[in-house]
């Protein structure tokens, strides 16, 4: 018989050998009556004399097919049971606590794993590289550490480089897809060739762009995201080949990529290839991001060396580009990882170390109940010590609870990580990369049952370890519950207050940090006023559509005036982009009249490009001059508006800038400024407000010889109107564009509030989790100081008797145990404040506003703390100074 089948088969062996031995007494028995003429009782007692014990004959003969030490961890497992069944209420708040605790962390760490710990999902992803520069001599903050790649560069790199076996850049680009039914902006990602390649994931259905695709004049084809082609398409597998209008034109389907797949962080609809003109390159645009696959053995810094040898090369290539050997260009290549997580990472690991820190106190909260469990127990574990049961074996049995405790809160934790895992993703900010991948897999399981195991370990090792060495004479000293506890008993149970406490501050400073991180920042005036008053939408006008730069201005125009036309729309206006929408800003340099640019050369700017009467309706206050109006657009007049900040840096003053000059070349008029607008927050309220210059939206070209007219066709009009946000408001937006051009989509219709909202997410995302950690452990906290205070006074009833007896007053009473808090409380913040003052200083990237060490949070937490703790502790002495003297007597 095999090991299995003793073990699986043991309780039929033992009841065959029950029955046999029977049947051998029986038969002894029998025999006995037969020849000596006893009866039956005496022939049983005289056949049982004969055969010996029957119990240790069983018990020997279960040795040969029992493990002994696997039957005594069982039973202890089913006595565990029989204890939790018969104490509902501590079993019911134990496994409570866990779950909790275990579920929050699991919920956690599964966003944690799929975001910072699992590799990238493409072949060989140690090997990708992010492909940035540095330009500490542009003039402009953004490019002093990233800048990005330009066509000409990628040209130029992957031609000559000898460290990648394929790099590509993209960029990501809107479009409008028309002919398949309403007009929609759908998110495209124009690539170059070697993109695909290098991220070496095929597609599900067709093929990658060829050579072919990416030829300025070749065929016009796109591929399709798995999501767009199942919403679009159904699925279809005979989608390739078909053609679909994009920016009207015509454009065949060449491929399918698989359900999941993304471009490093960005999702898309469609791939567009990038055919670049190789005659007519410039050195810039600089807004391509750049992907490269390392060939084996190739280190970054070795890439870095080498593409360095190669930026003499571009300079040399292409037009202008001599002009960049001022900004002192280097590479910075970066693994491609660290683009992906970016600054989401530093959130997620002060998230995930906070809900550790409430599994924490979740943990001594639950050692904390099983200390006063056991200490309830001591009388019986004594008496078990007495009867031989050694420490080891009593530890066993303790810590074979708390494992049960673990496991089965472990196992209800699953419902309430699913829950925080929704929770997460409702509340997660947008750049949280592969967010809505997220979900409870293998490694969940397993980091739940560790997490599990290891926890019970932590809280019922405090119990094991100190009540594993009970003397048996504890059984006879007589000590009983009219003993007084003593200091050693309730130092365990004491420590653990204390620790609470001290983590209860930690959390609850963190969250005080964020919340007047938080306030500050909604008390930043982002340069715009009554948000929820405007209503944003884009549209696009592709020059496939209407081929002439003032005509697709006239038709913005047009689109303008029909808005306005909207009731209750009191102004619109539209720009190249709006505060706060994460859509990259142009840039460039500007030249003041009257300034010497042969040895210092002029700072870049940001450039932003706007309508008449864009300031007014997004509420930005025009502080001295005027705004554009529609002739200065068609009649091509030089004039520019700036902001105040650049106003006072140059002139003085907003009032002394109007009428001065600003170009952007050698090549260009003069421009006159016209106007001087407050400062805006472009990025963030976090960030200080840029210098932006404001260009009419028909303007001249700068850089090209001829006389070529440019026109701002990705807009996004701002609408003010108190009907804002309404369904019936944008359905109005939208008949009035389709009045326009019935091929126009609008896409991206949100109010500024919302934009606003948006912009802050990541700081409210981390506000939430660490106010929820920091309530968690308040809870805690206070559950922890009256559950030792409520336990000081069952174990001291009798002493309190005396002392009302001896004439104690009840206030007397009273702060005996609330002053017992309070001292607990006290050393417990002192703990915590230093602790949290050491923790905070890696949450300075998160603050904003405020200094790590804010007096308003290291002042106010600890009053809160100590508030809870005279509430915690008061209504359990108050019931002790309730009792009455005789009865407390008599109790025990």
């Amino acid at each position: 018989m095999s090991w299995w089948d003793q073990f699986a088969c043991r309780r039929h062996l033992d009841n065959d050998l029950s029955e046999e031995l029977h049947e051998h007494i029986e038969e002894k028995t029998e025999q006995l009556m037969r020849l000596e003429h006893l009866s039956r009782a005496d022939a049983r007692k005289a056949a049982l004399i004969a055969f010996g014990n029957p119990s240790l004959v069983r018990q020997r003969s279960r040795e040969v097919w029992q493990w002994r030490t696997l039957d005594s961890v069982l039973a202890d497992v089913r006595l565990a049971l029989r204890r939790l069944r018969k104490s509902p209420g501590f079993a019911f708040t134990i496994l409570l606590t866990l779950a909790i605790g275990i579920g929050a962390n699991t919920a956690v760490f599964s966003v944690v794993d799929s975001v910072l710990l699992r590799p990238l999902p493409y072949p060989n992803s140690d090997r990708l590289v992010s492909l940035w520069l540095r330009a500490p001599g542009a003039g402009i903050a953004d490019f002093s550490d990233r800048l990005m790649m330009s066509p000409s560069m990628y040209l130029v790199f992957s031609e000559h480089n000898r460290s990648f076996e394929s790099m590509g850049i993209w960029s990501p680009r809107t479009a409008n897809v028309t002919g398949l039914a309403q007009p929609e902006e759908v998110h495209t990602l124009v690539v170059s060739d070697g993109v695909l390649q290098t991220l070496g994931v095929p597609p599900a259905i067709g093929r990658w762009f060829s050579q072919a695709d990416q030829e300025p004049h070749g065929a016009k084809t796109i591929i399709l995201s798995y999501g767009y082609w199942q919403r679009r398409f159904g699925g279809d597998p005979e989608v390739i080949g078909r053609s679909i209008q994009v920016d009207s034109q015509a454009r065949e389907i060449v491929g399918v990529m698989p359900r999941g797949f993304r471009v490093v962080d960005r999702d898309f609809d469609i791939f567009v290839p990038l055919a670049p003109e190789r005659t007519i390159q410039d050195g810039p645009p600089f807004g391509y991001f750049g992907v490269a696959r390392l060939k084996p053995g190739i280190t970054i810094d070795q890439a870095d060396a080498d593409v360095t040898t190669l930026l003499p090369i571009w300079m040399n290539s292409w037009r202008f580009g001599h002009y960049f050997a001022i900004w002192r260009i280097t590479p910075d290549f970066r693994p491609l990882k660290k683009q992906v997580v970016g600054q989401v990472g530093s959130i997620l690991w002060v998230v995930m170390a906070t809900v550790g820190l409430v599994m924490l106190l979740a943990s001594v909260n639950v050692a904390n109940l099983l200390l006063v469990r056991a200490d309830s127990r001591q009388q019986e574990l004594s008496i078990r010590a007495a009867l031989g049961a050694g420490r080891a074996r009593i530890a066993r049995e303790l810590l074979t609870e708390s494992l049960v405790l673990g496991l089965l809160g472990g196992g209800l934790s699953t419902g309430v990580a699913s829950g925080g895992l929704t929770l997460l993703k409702a509340l997660g900010p947008a750049q949280l990369p592969r967010l809505s991948e997220v979900s409870l897999d293998g490694r969940s399981t397993l980091f739940t049952l560790f997490l599990s195991i290891f926890s019970a370990l932590f809280f019922g090792s405090i119990p094991a370890i100190k009540y594993a060495y009970t003397k048996a004479s504890d059984a006879l000293s007589g000590s009983n519950r009219t003993s007084s506890s003593s200091r050693t008993q309730n130092r365990s149970r004491n420590v653990l207050v204390i620790a609470q406490v001290a983590m209860a501050l930690v959390l609850l400073v963190s969250s005080a940090l964020m919340i007047r991180t938080f306030i500050a920042l909604r008390n930043v005036n982002p340069g715009f006023s009554d948000p929820t008053h405007v209503q944003t939408m884009r549209t696009s006008i592709p020059s496939s559509m209407v081929p002439d730069e003032r005509m697709a201005t006239r038709v913005e125009n047009d689109i303008l005036d029909r808005l306005s036309a909207i009731p209750d729309v009191t102004a619109v206006g539209f720009a190249a982009s709006v505060p706060l929408d994460g859509v990259d800003a142009d840039w460039n340099q500007l030249q003041v009249e009257g300034k010497d640019y042969n040895i210092n050369k002029p700072q870049m700017w940001l450039y932003d490009y706007v309508s008449p009467g864009y300031f007014d309706a997004m509420g930005i206050h025009l502080v001295a001059g005027r705004d554009f109006g529609w002739t200065d657009n068609y009649d091509l007049r030089h004039k520019v508006i700036v902001s105040e900040s650049f106003a006072r840096a140059e002139w003085g003053s907003a009032a002394n800038a109007i009428g001065k000059h600003a170009r952007q070349s050698n090549r260009n008029p003069w421009d006159e400024v016209i106007g001087v607008v407050a400062d805006v927050h472009q990025h963030g309220v976090d960030e200080k407000a840029p210098t932006i210059i404001y260009w009419p939206v028909l303007i001249i070209i700068p850089y090209i010889p001829q006389t070529t007219i440019g026109a701002e066709r990705n807009v996004t009009f701002a609408i003010h109107s108190r009907r804002a946000g309404t369904e019936s408001f944008l359905s109005q937006v939208r008949q009035a564009v389709n009045s326009v051009n019935p091929n126009l989509p609008v896409a991206g219709a949100r109010t500024m509030q919302e934009v606003y909202a948006q912009s802050l997410q990541r700081q409210s995302f981390t506000l939430v989790m660490l106010a929820i950690a920091a309530s968690m452990a308040l809870a805690l906290g206070i559950v922890g100081i009256y559950g030792v205070i409520s336990y000081s006074v069952s174990q001291r009833t009798r002493e309190i008797g005396i002392r009302l007896a001896l004439g104690a007053q009840k206030g007397e009473v009273k702060w005996m145990f609330v002053r017992t808090a309070l001292a607990f409380t006290g050393i417990g913040i002192g703990i915590g404040i230093v602790t949290a003052g050491v923790l905070v200083q890696f949450m300075k990237t998160l603050l904003f506003g405020i200094h790590p060490i804010d007096p308003v949070a290291f002042i106010g937490v600890p009053v809160v703390l100590v508030t809870a703790a005279v509430v915690a502790s008061y209504l359990p002495a108050a019931r002790a100074a309730a009792l009455n003297a005789v009865d407390a007597l008599k109790a025990q």
